[in-house]
């Protein structure tokens, strides 16, 4: 029986991601490099999970040279890049830069009023999460959620599934009787190797991925009633 929904947030609850490369190029110019992501890059980037392990990766292939990133100097550039673009794409979602994607909080609503619980299973920082959900719930939207799994709580990114088994054991409900929401291969792979049916919504920036193994892949979430999630599920 069906009776919890597990949410990733960037680019599944909302289409953050555009944001977040506005983010990352603003904090190059704030810390006067010459780099600069174009959509192509991102969506290359978006392989990797995680922003710091991004704007690592990216260092790499910059400095060719170097071997290593766990020098201080490269640590302390990555945080301050980290850090610039958080409080950026921060203040954005505050002023209303994006909004939940079509059908998310319809069906978080209906959820709740048929007795399922509900958490969020993501990558992305406890900043980003808040941000983002008291900008489109409220203030109170912690209670929405029985319990959130992030990066600071589940450190190691997707595919790997420890977010997805920090979620379960909080929910204590199996996985089987769980439904996982992702937007990308990553997270997908993340999702069923913890064992979650997973629903995909995917967006420009993951159009592109193999989503083999997913329940269903839909534009949106318009089209997914708790009845209709019930009967996938029951399938």
């Amino acid at each position: 029986m069906l009776q919890a929904l597990i949410f990733d947030v960037d680019g599944t609850l909302a289409d953050t991601e555009g944001l977040h490369l506005e983010a990352f190029n603003h904090a190059f110019r704030q810390e006067g490099l010459d780099w600069h992501w174009s959509v192509d890059d991102y969506l290359r980037l978006l392989e990797i999970s995680g922003g710091r392990e991004r704007l690592a990766h990216h260092w790499r292939s910059v400095n060719p040279d170097h071997k290593e990133v766990d020098g201080g100097a490269v640590q302390d550039l990555i945080a301050r890049l980290h850090e610039a673009k958080t409080a950026y794409y921060e203040q954005a979602v505050l002023q209303g830069a994006v909004s939940l994607r079509p059908g998310v909080l319809a069906l978080m609503s209906e959820a709740r009023r048929q007795g399922l619980q509900l958490a969020i299973a993501t990558t992305t920082s406890p900043v980003n999460v808040a941000a983002l959900m008291r900008s489109a719930i409220g203030p109170d939207w912690r209670d929405h959620f029985l319990t959130i799994g992030d990066a600071s709580n589940a450190p190691i990114k997707k595919p790997n599934p420890q977010v997805y088994m920090k979620v379960l054991a909080d929910l204590r409900i199996r996985a089987a009787d769980c439904m996982a929401f992702e937007d990308s291969a990553n997270g997908l792979k993340a999702a069923l190797a913890a064992g979650l049916p997973t629903v995909i919504t995917p967006n420009r920036y993951t159009a592109h991925h193999n989503f083999q193994g997913a329940l269903r892949v839909l534009p949106d979430l318009t089209q997914a009633s708790v009845s209709r999630l019930r009967e996938w599920h029951a399938r």
